[in-house]
């Protein structure tokens, strides 16, 4: 993918007026915080709502905060308070394991039409199968109409695990999608593995229209076999994905098994290797999986962590609020409990710090139009758990 130098404005902060800030903030005025010190900003943790069960996903629309819940709930914060009823006009949902309801975001230009675009587990007829799809509709009224299909991935499977699911709009207005391997075994010939196959959708990045349209300058729109829709191929279970701002690249954070979680620059017709090369091993066994590291056609990750921290959620960070932490990356960890910044030196990760350790299951982290963090929090058994978020305090 070429380096572009046009401005980027991020999705996350389309159209939020500061009506949302005001009221979060006198919502949260006699909430009491702890300062914690990092090496560039000291930051207090603040709750903005509660009563969040397996939060998904977090999303700034108009005045409102809208949060996915994976049992199938899409949730509405307005004014610092949880709305009680969930907002009609989702489709059916298959829940269980990983999958339900997943990511949401706005169109770039939701100011005016009103769409948010939702990814889900998709049941078939007698819901003994799931796929992955993406939805969009008007959010009006507190409730979802107009609702559309715009994709549908070939990954059908009986298995509840490997969704990706993660949602980006580019400056150029096209959406990308992570889906994951379904769980697909990495055994036997691993070059074989659906992921590497482009006549599927298992272990991919597609890029569409925001109306699903096949772009026609997509990497494997010519190719015969190939699933058109793909950007790129050999991934595991990406479940952080975001828009650098300034270069225009896709950034995201993949799942490795056990060990060797990554982060990617995402680029048109790349493969990434999955699972022929990695940097994890087996679960329980610790065996190998893979024939290496490196293989010449396939893609080196800018970071990895082993162990695994359980990546979830990912964001360039571009506020204000942290001037120090500007051109940073953060990405949630919920193997590990806490939030991860990684300092970016052009397409090289140079430092790492670990923030708000022992806050619990980080699913998804945004930055606010406030320019302070949004974080929310998970918990693997299903208790009720909160949307929080990072601000400045005095040293």
């Amino acid at each position: 993918m070429s380096i572009r130098s046009s401005s980027f404005v991020a999705v996350a902060a389309v159209s939020l007026s500061a009506s949302l800030v005001a009221s979060v903030a006198a919502a949260q005025a006699n909430v009491p915080a702890d300062v914690q010190r990092s090496a560039l900003h000291s930051y207090r943790v603040t709750r903005v709502a509660d009563g969040f069960v397996n939060p998904w996903s977090i999303a700034f629309v108009g005045n409102d905060l809208l949060v996915t819940e994976r049992p199938g709930r899409l949730r509405i914060v307005r004014n610092g308070q949880l709305l009680p009823d969930s907002v009609p006009g989702l489709p059916p949902i298959r829940t269980g394991g990983q999958g339900g309801l997943l990511d949401v975001v706005p169109h770039p230009n939701f100011a005016t039409n009103r769409l948010v675009y939702i990814s889900y587990s998709k049941p078939n007829a007698d819901g003994t199968q799931g796929t992955t799809a993406v939805i969009r509709g008007r959010f009006e009224n507190d409730r979802l109409s107009n609702v559309e299909e715009i994709f549908e991935a070939q990954v059908w499977s009986p298995g509840r695990g490997h969704h990706g699911s993660r949602l980006a709009f580019d400056r150029n207005g096209y959406l990308f999608i992570s889906l994951g391997d379904r769980q697909v075994p990495p055994e036997g010939d691993l070059a074989a593995h659906p992921a590497q196959n482009l006549a599927n959708h298992f272990g991919k990045i597609i890029r569409v229209h925001d109306d699903g349209r096949v772009p026609a300058d997509n990497p494997f729109v010519a190719r015969e076999g190939a699933l058109p829709q793909t950007w790129s191929y050999g991934h595991r279970n990406v479940q952080g994905m975001t828009i650098h701002p300034e270069t225009g690249e896709v950034l995201a954070t993949e799942h490795g098994p056990q060990g060797g979680d990554e982060v990617n620059i995402v680029q048109a017709g790349k493969n990434y290797g999955w699972p022929v090369i990695g940097f994890g091993v087996n679960y329980t066994t610790g065996t190998a999986i893979h024939s290496g590291t490196m293989k010449a056609g396939m893609e080196q990750p800018i970071h990895v962590w082993v162990p695994s921290i359980g990546t979830s959620g990912l964001m360039y960070y571009t506020g204000n609020a942290f001037p120090e932490w500007k051109g940073s990356l953060f990405a949630g960890g919920m193997a590990a409990g806490h939030l991860v910044r990684l300092t970016m030196n052009g397409r090289a990760v140079t430092d790492v710090e670990r923030l708000v350790r022992g806050i619990g299951r980080v699913r998804d982290v945004r930055q606010g139009p406030d320019g302070f963090i949004y974080l929310a929090i998970e918990d693997r058994a299903g208790g009720k758990t909160p949307i929080v978020r990072i601000e400045p305090a005095a040293r």
